[in-house]
């Protein structure tokens, strides 16, 4: 069994190959994909050569954690049936090709526990349910009144959206004209023209290992720092601001099956909207042009590939 994939032969050298797929065993399902997300964080370091060191990194890898496909074969301890529309959060089913994060291909073979059955009505929303889980476990437990989240991109729109739904009132950072339009019922303030210095709690995603000095100095008094991007580069602050500040910093990582388990909830309640984040789509077979424009047009949020002319 073979499956079309997103291939990263090196840095900076991106190829679409046919790659042989893992024979599959009694508890996994085979799926076709039907779309995948292009992320521009973790990907363009990878994309780039300037991931950090990162268990399971190295070249030649295979892309990507944001897929929706549909069941086309089910083990007997897969727990999944054919036909079941599902989120892939990734697979190593490429033999000796690294799977870092192994979602974009045309077929997938993967664990039916990994796979997370999801309304086929999402259709190609699906694939931000990744990125939602990813805001709620970052997002403060109990946020009151102002928070601040650093960045406006899909992520930095679903934090807003979901602190907003958790009952506080986010303010957006953005220095991108481009980027700090669409906001649902929040701020989207350059960091210039915003006085405020007493936030309980602050979220960066942007990913700018050099901001915390400036985010320590907005803090009130026993405030947290949530570092939810993904930093290429060491992260320092001077201590005696935090220090007179008691600074709390948290680092949050990847969402866990709770945290997609409770934004699958709100989505299919209808209190999480999904619109407005996915901005550009793509063939498969466009993919090196479309992995171009995901990571170097700021107008492009979120840029998803449809793989069904190539199932």
């Amino acid at each position: 069994m073979h499956a079309l994939a997103v291939l990263f032969e090196r840095p900076e050298h991106l190829s679409l190959a046919e790659l042989a797929l893992d024979a599959p065993g009694p508890a996994d399902a085979v799926v076709e994909t039907l779309w995948s997300g292009i992320s521009t964080g973790t990907e363009r370091l990878l994309w780039t050569g300037r991931m950090p060191p990162f268990p399971g990194m190295g070249y030649p890898l295979v892309p990507g954690y944001e897929s929706v496909g549909e069941v086309v074969e089910a083990g007997p301890a897969s727990g999944l049936a054919v036909g079941q529309r599902v989120f892939v959060p990734g697979a190593r089913c490429f033999g000796p090709v690294r799977g870092l994060f192994g979602g974009a291909a045309s077929r997938l073979v993967s664990e039916g526990a990994r796979l997370v059955p999801i309304d086929a009505d999402l259709r190609e929303h699906g694939i931000l349910i990744a990125l939602a889980a990813t805001a709620y476990h970052a997002l403060n437990a109990h946020p009151e009144g102002r928070s601040l989240i650093v960045g406006h991109g899909v992520l930095g729109r679903l934090l807003a959206r979901l602190t907003r739904i958790a009952g506080g009132e986010p303010v957006v950072w953005e220095t991108n004209p481009v980027r700090a339009t669409g906001a649902q019922g929040y701020e989207v303030l350059h960091p210039d023209a915003d006085e405020t210095r007493d936030y309980g709690a602050i979220t960066d995603v942007s990913g700018d290992a050099a901001i915390l000095d400036t985010l320590i100095g907005r803090l009130r008094p026993g405030g947290e720092i949530v570092l939810a991007g993904f930093y290429e580069a060491p992260l320092s602050f001077a201590f005696p601001p935090a220090f007179l500040r008691e600074a709390r910093i948290r680092v949050a990582a990847q969402w866990r099956p709770e945290d997609l388990a409770a934004v699958l909830t709100l989505i299919e309640g209808g209190r999480l909207s999904l619109d407005g984040l996915i901005t550009h789509r793509e063939p498969a077979a466009h993919a090196p042009s479309a992995y171009r424009t995901a990571f170097g047009e700021p107008e492009c949020l979120k840029m998803i590939l449809d793989w069904r002319a190539a199932s």
